[in-house]
């Protein structure tokens, strides 16, 4: 028997047993599903933004590398070179 023959005759085994493993097994009870939470009006209102985020945001330069990182210095910097974090 060759090596091949040898490792489908294996792997063949091994999926008959985990078949035969699987039919005995009990029937698992499938995943208990929350019931939608009731949403109130005020719930239902869209947050606001946060200004403090967005305040920040504008005051960095924001320049993106290629691997997506951000510039983290100040916005129009005189600098040559950008800050990645």
């Amino acid at each position: 028997m060759s090596k091949e023959n040898a490792l489908r005759a294996m792997r063949e085994a091994r999926y008959a047993e985990a078949q035969k493993r699987a039919a005995q097994a009990p029937a698992r009870r499938p995943a208990p599903v929350s019931p939608p939470a009731e949403r109130t009006p005020a719930a239902r209102a869209k947050p606001a933004a946060a200004p403090a985020a967005a305040e920040a945001t504008d005051e960095l330069c924001g320049h993106r590398n290629m691997s997506g990182r951000t510039c983290t210095r100040e916005k129009g910097h005189a600098a040559k070179s950008h800050r990645y974090s």
